[in-house]
């Protein structure tokens, strides 16, 4: 066999690799996603379609789940990642505080400490609401996660308390409202799916 046959089949061994891994990768499941993320939009002015979007693709598992119920479960885990971060956040801008150069004005600080409080109890009742959520308890893990979403106005609404404060965790606040309703959104549509075949029982 020549060089030029040796690359040639090279080349075609090449090919065909890139062409299996290509085919091989799981493809996000845009139908499901997409058609939950415009029913929430529509139904929540509060809920941005492209933040829905964007949030449920961003986890890999989103690639290959075909039910809401697998949807619903990424979104929780979604928005526990996210209390998460948010605590850790407001702990790190705590412990500046202590450098005499970035104090903050003492109002800011409580208000930073009562928010650190309420993203602690949510990520508790993030993972009870879990618990209920894998064991079909929809009624309950509704309760649960709407108190996270009163945790993220509870937090943002402390800094609207005076005038011309500017909250720096905004834009943490209102990922993890949405994040909640996108959540309550699709636990609420099981819990409805639920209801419906007990009542034809």
């Amino acid at each position: 066999m020549g060089p030029q046959t040796s690359l040639l089949t090279l080349i075609i061994i090449v090919i065909l690799l890139s062409s299996y891994s290509i085919l091989a990768k799981p493809k996000p499941n845009h139908n499901l996603i997409q058609q939950t993320c415009k029913n929430i939009s529509e139904s929540d002015s509060n809920v941005s379609y492209k933040f829905c979007i964007d949030s449920l693709q961003s986890d890999p598992q989103s690639h290959c789940s075909k039910t809401l119920e697998k949807l619903g479960l990424i979104s929780i885990k979604l928005l526990r990642h996210n209390v998460t971060d948010t605590r850790v956040h407001i702990k790190e801008l705590l412990k500046k505080n202590k450098d005499k150069k970035k104090k903050f004005d003492p109002f800011v600080k409580e208000c930073l400490s009562d928010c650190l409080e309420v993203y602690s109890d949510a990520m508790a009742t993030i993972k009870e609401g879990i618990k209920d959520y894998k064991a079909k308890r929809y009624g309950d893990c509704n309760v649960k996660l709407s108190s996270v979403i009163d945790a993220s106005t509870t937090c943002e609404d402390g800094f609207n308390q005076r005038n011309g404060v500017v909250s720096p965790l905004t834009k943490r606040n209102n990922d993890t409202f949405q994040l909640s309703a996108i959540s309550l959104w699709i636990i609420n549509m099981l819990n409805n799916k639920d209801n419906l075949k007990e009542g034809e029982l």
